[in-house]
């Protein structure tokens, strides 16, 4: 558990998981999650079904290419030369797609005390014939999580991300991101530029000017960390005013993008990744260890050409993390 478990209102914060597949049909897929959790599948379209039944909410079972999901929403008349055509190209596109594109499972906002049965349900589809980035080359499939935010004070959010920042080269060293995945710049790194000022003992900006700055160097959603749906959330007319990127969900999260999905390998599952990510929530939540962490990287990056030589993800994990503070 994080250190700080509550939202302002004193409910148990929340993590919405997002899991990209293959292996499976779309519908063995959303069967077997529904037989997992006691929900109902319902087909909301070709492309797409809704599982119903979860206090939580509903789940998402869906091929993740926003073309066909779009096609498939589409209702077709037989014998109409016009929805003939369309059909058929939908089908040569679904063809052309079928082992390059993944199908997502989508869950609903779980509170914290849920999130093992996530990974129950990971071993449920593994057995089942589920597979992962490290299927194949062309698998770049990823897993996401979106843990809900303490609360949305600049201070706070300011925070995670200067935390965030400092232990952004152990994180990539932890997850091992896949080859193609990182070609695909799915998950790029903040600019160097931007990482200097957030580390900056001075930078505690106020709301506006943390959401401005943001986006002046990180106009797009493929970063490790995506801020974007909630700083959307907090402020949707200034994210407006920069990207009408209509992918980025408003909600009050931070949106976690780094880790590969290797749903096919033994043990793996999400709590590797959250372990990890329990490590930004403890730096963030300790102010002068997160201060002397910043004055570190900074001199890290300061340090010229023997910063070659030393290896920032090693100092992270000798001096910086929580368990060792």
């Amino acid at each position: 558990m994080p250190p700080r478990q509550k939202t302002q209102k004193g409910e148990l914060r929340r993590v919405g998981v997002e899991l990209e597949m293959n292996g499976l049909t779309l519908d063995a897929l959303a069967q077997l999650a529904a037989q997992f959790l006691g929900c109902e599948v319902e087909q909301t379209s070709r492309y797409e079904r809704t599982l119903t039944g979860d206090a939580a909410g509903p789940w998402i079972v869906e091929l993740d290419f926003r073309l066909l999901k779009k096609l498939g929403r589409e209702k077709r008349q037989k014998d109409d030369l016009g929805d003939d055509l369309k059909t058929s190209a939908e089908e040569v596109l679904k063809w052309l797609t079928d082992n390059l594109v993944p199908h997502e499972l989508v869950s609903p906002p779980l509170p914290l005390n849920r999130l093992h049965e996530v990974d129950a349900l990971i071993a449920h589809l593994r057995n089942a014939g589920a597979k992962g980035t490290g299927d194949r080359m062309t698998n770049a499939f990823g897993m996401q999580f979106n843990p809900e935010v303490p609360d949305t004070e600049a201070e706070t959010i300011c925070a995670y991300l200067k935390a965030f920042i400092c232990l952004y080269d152990w994180l990539l060293q932890r997850a091992n991101i896949n080859m193609t995945r990182r070609l695909t710049s799915y998950v790029d790194p903040f600019p160097s530029v931007y990482v200097r000022q957030v580390i900056n003992q001075a930078y505690w900006p106020e709301m506006p000017q943390l959401i401005s700055d943001y986006l002046r160097d990180n106009p797009t959603r493929n970063r490790a960390l995506d801020m974007l749906p909630l700083f959307k959330h907090i402020d949707e007319a200034r994210v407006l005013s920069v990207t009408g990127d209509a992918l980025i969900k408003s909600r009050p999260t931070f949106h976690y993008r780094l880790p590969d999905c290797l749903i096919d390998q033994p043990g793996w599952g999400l709590h590797l990744a959250w372990a990890d990510w329990l490590e930004v929530e403890r730096l963030a939540g300790d102010a002068p260890r997160l201060a002397a962490c910043c004055d570190a990287y900074r001199q890290h990056l300061d340090s010229g050409l023997s910063r070659l030589l030393t290896d920032w993800a090693e100092q992270v994990d000798k001096n910086w993390l929580g368990a060792q503070a």
